[in-house]
């Protein structure tokens, strides 16, 4: 599965990338066969990854789903953040994964990532994060405020699936 193998090789370029030059894991193949979970796992890992949004499908003939993957204005700001920095990997218990990218904002961009076969809890620790006290979480998909958490953020994710959240500082 080719989406395996940008988790695996992504992970530790961050440092190569940033204003002029920025890390391309390829196309979007988003609306072309994977689940609804999965099109949202690969938006959401090119955003963290600062990546050029190039789709790789047709979209004249895009379901209006696909479209609204591809126009959340949330979604793209992470992706254009000013600050220009690349996500990074910040822990993994096999399948599930925390991705957090650093915001102009001074706020994070936290993916929880589910890339196994089973619907799973993921968990973002505040340690992790580097992150003390109570901060503002929002999702990015769901356009919902989810309230301040404190120590830590956890969700349900589906197979293969993600949640994105904005947690401000």
């Amino acid at each position: 599965e080719s989406m395996v193998l940008i988790f695996k090789e992504t992970a530790g370029l961050g440092k190569f990338a940033g204003p002029g030059g920025w890390n391309d894991p390829d196309m979007l193949e988003v609306g072309n066969e994977m689940t609804a979970a999965e099109d949202r796992t690969e938006i959401t890992l090119w955003a963290a990854m600062a990546a050029p949004l190039i789709v790789g499908n047709d979209l004249v003939h895009a379901d209006a789903a696909t479209l609204a993957l591809l126009t959340n204005p949330a979604v793209i700001a992470i992706d254009q953040d000013p600050l220009g920095r690349q996500g990074a990997r910040i822990s993994k218990d096999g399948d599930l994964e925390v991705w957090s990218k650093p915001l102009a904002d001074g706020g994070l961009a936290v993916g929880l990532f589910n890339r196994g076969a089973a619907a799973a809890k993921v968990t973002a620790k505040w340690s992790d994060l580097r992150l003390e006290g109570s901060h503002p979480v929002r999702d990015l998909w769901k356009h919902e405020d989810l309230g301040s958490k404190s120590d830590a953020f956890s969700a349900d994710v589906a197979s293969h699936g993600v949640v994105l959240v904005k947690i401000a500082k």
